[in-house]
């Protein structure tokens, strides 16, 4: 809820900074010309016309014993005009909380390391400012991501992707990460497939697809599936002139499962890890206040490397990857035939 004018990619990053001091960690920032010179040509390429520089910064838990590797992918854009291809008046207001998925994953991550935490988690914070200013990037334009890939903008007000997309990348080829979930409010048209209620996750795992559900039912951050085929669906980014598009030829053809299969296609389709994305665009706010939509779902999916026995029992993924919340039907049918 709080304004841009207070809000913006600095504060963001004193936030950050405190959640580190409080769990004993020092944040990994790399920032304005830092981003170009190593290649994150989306995060720079939306943040770069702002007063207030874009950023990633990532907070690393690192546990002894840890078997394996998370990273939690934040989409924090601190405020949204749609760069030139600018919203509208109707459209913009409420725009100070494109920051929700990084501001989720920073609640998320700083109760779940105090309530401990058995694997490596790395949060990842995508923060920029999409600004409308001499700097700011044109459609036309082509950047090449941290991925390696080219991107041709054809919609400067799809910018959210091109952030994660290096984010993504980042936890994939730096972090060396077996499981990347990154959470943003990336798309309106969540709104609609999903409805206000109901986050949207896309995946390339049907196990985690359904862990998602189950956790979203346990805590009440409600999640419902996209349709996820690439193999369909990824062709509306095509370019002449790049590798991709940023934002698709058709927009009646499922357009958030697309604009989530854009930041997979930074990973990789043939990845081997676990990748899921959960688009929050219309949970995150209930009428003109924020909802902290989020914190409770990751903390319920990610339960089961908990030292906590509540968390243990909501998490849908065991250790043997039978859910907890199947073990409890049976015995209630038990009970019920007994």
């Amino acid at each position: 809820d709080t304004p841009c004018n207070e809000m913006n990619t600095d504060n963001f990053l004193e936030e950050i900074k405190k959640v580190g001091k409080d769990l004993g960690i020092t944040p990994t920032i790399i920032r304005d010309e830092e981003l170009k010179e190593r290649g994150f040509g989306g995060i720079y390429g939306v943040g770069k016309a702002a007063l207030h520089p874009p950023a990633l910064a990532v907070l690393s838990h690192t546990p002894d014993g840890a078997t394996q590797t998370i990273a939690w992918v934040g989409k924090g854009i601190v405020y949204d005009t749609g760069g030139l291809s600018i919203k509208g008046k109707t459209t913009m207001p409420g725009m100070k909380r494109d920051c929700g998925g990084a501001a989720a994953i920073l609640g998320a991550f700083k109760a779940t390391v105090k309530q401990g935490f058995k694997d490596s988690l790395h949060a990842v914070f995508c923060l920029a400012e999409n600004a409308v200013g001499p700097r700011a990037t044109r459609p036309d334009d082509i950047h090449v991501l941290y991925s390696g890939k080219t991107v041709e903008i054809n919609n400067t007000d799809a910018e959210g992707r091109l952030i994660l997309a290096d984010g993504v990348a980042y936890a994939c080829k730096d972090l060396g990460a077996d499981i990347i979930l990154d959470m943003a409010t990336l798309t309106g048209a969540q709104g609609i497939a999903t409805g206000k209620y109901h986050a949207a996750v896309l995946t390339n795992s049907e196990e985690w697809e359904k862990a998602c559900v189950k956790a979203g039912r346990n805590c009440g951050d409600l999640v419902h599936p996209l349709v996820y085929c690439p193999e369909l669906h990824f062709s509306e980014f095509t370019s002449a002139v790049a590798d991709m598009k940023n934002s698709v030829a058709d927009r009646d053809n499922t357009p958030s499962s697309c604009a989530g299969l854009f930041i997979a296609s930074h990973i990789g389709f043939d990845w081997p890890g676990v990748w899921v994305h959960i688009d929050i665009a219309a949970p995150v706010h209930a009428g003109e206040r924020a909802t902290g939509y989020g914190v409770a779902l990751l903390l319920s999916l990610f339960g089961g490397a908990s030292e906590d026995p509540l968390l243990n029992l909501v998490s849908p993924l065991g250790c043997n990857g039978e859910s907890h919340t199947e073990d409890m039907e049976r015995d209630s049918k038990r009970r019920r035939l007994v």
